[in-house]
């Protein structure tokens, strides 16, 4: 699966921004999809995932109540809505899928990810 996330950009705090995952190589309908960030100085963190029909969405704490995923299969794009941006939300934010059919673990975790995108920038502004 290769995975082209876009959608970065500079915001004040407090708005909004759209990011887009873009697969291709595998039936996107087989695949969970998660986003992960990345601050300078920091660790990779997990924000948000989504299973392979839509129907179950797995949130990080940081970001629930602001953060929302969705998936369009027939278009091969997931993609996450950031709402109410603070500076603390400021990072490198990267896709990743998981293409393991009978996985069943955490989608937390980096681990549970085979396929990884580019990144695209986040900054929020305050």
């Amino acid at each position: 699966v290769q995975l082209q996330a876009s959608g970065g950009g500079l915001v004040q705090a407090g708005g909004s921004l759209r990011l887009s995952c873009a697969a291709s190589g595998r039936t996107f309908s087989t695949v969970t999809v998660g986003w992960f960030r990345q601050a300078p100085g920091k660790e990779r963190e997990f924000v948000i995932s989504v299973s392979r029909s839509g129907a179950t969405t797995n949130y990080g704490d940081s970001v629930k109540g602001r953060f929302t995923i969705s998936r369009d299969n027939a278009k091969n794009t997931v993609y996450l809505q950031m709402n109410s941006l603070k500076p603390e939300d400021t990072a490198v934010y990267y896709c990743a899928a998981n293409s393991r059919p009978y996985y069943s673990g955490s989608t937390s975790q980096e681990t549970a990810y085979d396929f990884w995108g580019q990144g695209t920038q986040v900054t929020v502004s305050s």
